[in-house]
């Protein structure tokens, strides 16, 4: 066993769990992306913290640096905590033409949440609900153009949303029915 390892405080919450993922998954090819991704999911906040990219490269023997590489590489990876709810807005160029810019900044307002100044422009997006509750992110291109704005509540793509649609979608996830 690596001493660094050995002599640490646990690196992550549940080692035990993660020892039998990444045993699992060892000797196949592609092996790194069903780790992180099967972390990743078993995770209460559906988020790969840094501890557990560290644990990772020292467990498969990977350097750090490469196991970070395809955490940040991969839109699926997410290196903060997740809220319960989430919400992709499409920022492609036919969403875009259609009003989803307008969604975005909306949604944005309705769930009080903003970038910081060096989370860059709202080409790419992930900021969540000081609660918990919400995840707002953006996506380059969903690929359902004739649909648009695309807008992807909980894993279900939905076509053509105006604001009075994401409104009701948001108040139905809140628990605030209209």
């Amino acid at each position: 066993m690596n001493t660094a390892l050995s002599h640490a405080r646990p690196l992550i919450a549940d080692q035990e769990q993660a020892d039998q993922i990444i045993a699992k998954h060892q000797d196949r090819p592609g092996k790194l992306l069903s780790i992180l991704e099967e972390l990743q999911e078993r995770h209460p906040r559906k988020y790969l913290p840094m501890e557990v990219l560290d644990y990772v490269a020292a467990k498969t023997g990977l350097p750090p640096a490469q196991v970070y590489s395809v955490a940040t590489f991969y839109a699926l990876f997410n290196l903060q905590p997740q809220g319960e709810n989430k919400i992709c807005i499409c920022r492609g160029t036919a969403c875009h033409t259609r009003g989803s810019r307008n969604l975005l900044e909306r949604l944005k307002l309705q769930l009080s949440v903003k970038e910081s100044d060096e989370e860059g422009s709202a080409d790419k997006v992930s900021l969540t609900t000081p609660d918990g509750k919400f995840t707002l992110r953006t996506v380059a291109c969903f690929g359902q153009c004739a649909l648009a704005p695309v807008v992807e509540v909980n894993h279900s793509i939905l076509g053509h949303v105006n604001e009075q649609a994401l409104q009701r979608e948001i108040d139905t996830l809140s628990g605030r029915r209209k």
